[in-house]
């Protein structure tokens, strides 16, 4: 059974949910914040495979955290799966999950992607990038994001508001490699070069650059994916004028993010909860991300979609996530100090 909202969920399904699990170890409660097409062909998938059945609760990040708090030790979710470090960071802190020592999942994600105690693990990454107008900006002159808030980028930049956990994440990053006074200069920096006020989603970003609102945007890459796989005339026209920059290759490289998940500490089926994580990254599972949803796979080797493989390889910040989650906070305080709305 498939089972999904954004709306806050009753108590009485709560307790409809809680009497039909833990005694079975042929099923796995997801609580998930993800809102991709993929997803349930990946929960039908590892269904066919196993024969567990995966009962999925969705919903926004902090909505689905707050949610199994409430519940506390008779929360019937076995695995919490969020888009952003940041978030499985809260969650962690507040106790919802519990550390998982597994081989198969050490040995196939990278040490940087998953929480060192194994309270979460990376199961697909994304790259924060830099796209830019191919008539008006040259790649050389933008080769770091600290370059963004030079004062030859004024009235030039477009980014989302601090809201975005995407970019807290981003500045968490900074913050661990630069410092705050440089972070909080740079995100100053960033402010009075931004073309507009902060409005929409990554998306909103490329196609403002594209219009010429502006002249380069941060976005994760399978944003910018997605248009450059269109067919649409409309999105072919966009792509067609932009250009990717994967920024500090020239130092610590590119920021990269995940989709991660963790096995919730009052786990009612945690054997399957483990098979499910394990499945994540399974051959089958990678693909799945990758090519109907852009995201980079996980596990090194793991086929990539053509639209990222067209962009080239490039080096990728290893800072561990687990760092850039638990700098979110002061991130985001840094950017309220900068201006950054």
């Amino acid at each position: 059974m498939h089972i999904g909202t954004r709306a806050a969920l009753t108590a009485a399904f709560t307790a409809t949910l809680l009497a039909s699990v833990g005694a079975s170890a042929a099923e796995v409660n997801v609580y998930s914040s993800r809102h991709y097409d993929v997803d349930k062909a990946l929960y039908d998938t590892f269904t066919q495979q196993t024969g567990i059945k995966v009962n999925v609760i969705e919903g926004k990040e902090d909505e689905l955290i707050e949610r199994m708090k409430t519940e506390g030790a008779n929360s019937p979710a076995d695995v919490l799966i969020t888009v952003d470090a940041g978030r499985l960071w809260r969650a962690q802190e507040a106790g919802l999950l519990q550390p998982t020592r597994n081989k198969a999942l050490e040995a196939a994600i990278p040490a940087h992607l998953r929480e060192p105690e194994g309270h979460w693990f990376g199961i697909s990454k994304r790259a924060r990038i830099i796209v830019y107008n191919k008539a008006t900006v040259k790649p050389a002159d933008l080769p770091r994001y600290e370059t963004l808030a030079e004062p030859a980028w004024k009235g030039r930049v477009l980014v989302r508001a601090s809201n975005s956990v995407y970019n807290q994440s981003l500045v968490g990053a900074l913050l661990a490699a630069n410092g705050e006074a440089k972070t909080e200069a740079w995100a100053k920096g960033v402010v009075a070069n931004m073309a507009r006020k902060p409005q929409g989603g990554d998306t909103d970003q490329i196609k403002g650059v594209a219009a010429g609102e502006g002249d380069v945007a941060v976005s994760n890459t399978y944003y910018f994916a997605r248009i450059a796989s269109s067919t649409k005339p409309e999105d072919k026209a966009i792509a067609d004028k932009l250009g990717v920059i994967f920024p500090n290759q020239g130092d610590r490289g590119t920021h990269v993010n995940i989709s991660g998940a963790g096995i919730t500490k009052s786990a009612p089926n945690k054997q399957s909860a483990e098979k499910f994580l394990e499945y994540l990254i399974s051959p089958d599972a990678q693909r799945m991300f990758t090519e109907k949803n852009f995201e980079y796979p996980i596990v090194a080797g793991a086929p990539t979609a053509p639209v990222l493989v067209s962009w080239g390889t490039f080096k990728e910040d290893p800072l561990n996530a687990a760092v850039y989650g638990k700098n979110n906070a002061e991130a985001l305080k840094i950017m309220d100090r900068a201006g950054w709305k």
